[in-house]
């Protein structure tokens, strides 16, 4: 007799093969690691015999096979003594797992594109229709609607001297369609010695926050454009690719040279929509200079700040918000970025690591609603 059976319902019963528990673990271990393939695999045995994780039908090693034969992981190909390195899928996957740990409530969007306020010749339909504007395309116009009124208007057999049909401009209906526009966004990281101080990992959040920004932008707004600037001592672009291999140096914040590069990026870009993120958690305290670098860890010196300021004064004038998300808790740094973003007009966001990313999300999509001009 044909039928159905059932089980008793154990939502706490863990469904996953050994192959997806075990990656989620190595993920998130290779992303501390600044994508040191093999110190993560040490990790993972450590981790393995200290908690069973494995068992003698799927041992650890048969995980790195895996993971090798899937594409997450693969041979070296410097100098060295060889060794493993992640491959493309496993960079990834890193990215993936970053949106889904930071901006979980996300779906993908149809074409990757964000609405603004303005109407008229733009290029996603909407039910509203107006009058005929000249400018108007031919495709946005409403056929149907538009011999109704002809007819309406002139009736079935208009005098136009032969008893032929007539239809005049005022009789046409365009669909009103609504602008879409792209945007650019320069996202810089701090990667000063301060992110790693204290006890605190804060460059591992930071990190998650942009491979998850980028994973966001490359699958929702996918004619948007992402930069990725670090400061230390100096700034410097990093792609995409490398953002799980960013490490903490022996730096000082030199915030100005940041936001020179950020500015610089933005320049090139052909679309009036630019903003910057900024994430920082120490104060600004390095400067170079013709004669080498002015540096101050002691305080917030004047002389940098000031520097910061103008800077922010003249991002405001070129129209790009700054969005600063500030990590440390410190008063007087505090007053610094308000300072700050009152020159620049744009956001700040004093927040702890724990909500930095849902922090960054709601304010990304809100800069994400930008202007036509």
């Amino acid at each position: 007799m044909l039928g159905f059976q059932f089980h008793a319902t154990r939502p706490d019963q863990d469904r996953r093969s050994p192959f997806e528990r075990l990656l989620e673990l190595f993920t998130e271990v290779v992303t501390h690691t600044s994508g040191d393939v093999e110190e993560a695999m040490d990790w993972m045995r450590a981790l393995d015999d200290q908690h069973n994780l494995t068992d003698p039908d799927y041992t650890m090693d048969d995980f790195f096979e895996e993971l090798k034969a899937k594409g997450y992981l693969r041979e070296s190909t410097g100098t060295g003594q060889g060794g493993m390195q992640l491959g493309s899928r496993g960079e990834q996957h890193m990215r993936r797992r970053a949106l889904d740990q930071i901006f979980g409530n996300l779906r993908k969007g149809a074409q990757g594109k964000h609405s603004t306020r303005e109407r008229g010749q733009g290029d996603e339909p909407t039910a509203d229709r107006r009058p005929y504007r000249f400018g108007d395309k031919l495709d946005q116009v409403d056929f149907g609607t538009s011999l109704r009124n002809a007819q309406i208007h002139h009736g079935p057999g208009a005098a136009s001297g032969r008893g032929g049909f007539r239809m005049t401009e005022d009789d046409l209906v365009v669909e009103d369609r609504e602008h879409r526009s792209t945007t650019a966004t320069v996202l810089m990281i701090d990667i000063s010695h301060s992110m790693i101080l204290y006890g605190e990992d804060r460059i591992t959040p930071a990190k998650k926050v942009a491979m998850a920004l980028a994973e966001l932008v490359m699958i929702k707004y996918p004619k948007d454009t992402l930069d990725i600037v670090v400061f230390g001592d100096d700034a410097w672009e990093v792609s995409i690719a490398d953002l799980p291999y960013l490490q903490v140096g022996p730096f000082h914040t030199n915030t100005v040279a940041g936001l020179e590069r950020a500015m610089d990026i933005l320049r090139r870009r052909k679309t009036p929509n630019r903003q910057i993120f900024m994430i920082t958690d120490g104060k600004p305290s390095c400067l170079k200079e013709a004669d080498g670098y002015y540096k101050n860890s002691f305080g917030l010196d004047p002389y940098i700040t000031g520097k910061c300021h103008n800077l922010a004064r003249q991002c405001r004038k070129l129209g790009i918000p700054i969005t600063t998300f500030m990590i440390a808790t410190d008063p007087a740094l505090q007053r610094f970025v308000s300072d700050f973003t009152e020159a620049n007009a744009g956001r700040a966001f004093f927040t702890g690591l724990k909500g930095l990313g849902d922090t960054i999300f709601s304010d990304f999509e809100r800069n994400r609603r930008g202007r036509t001009r």
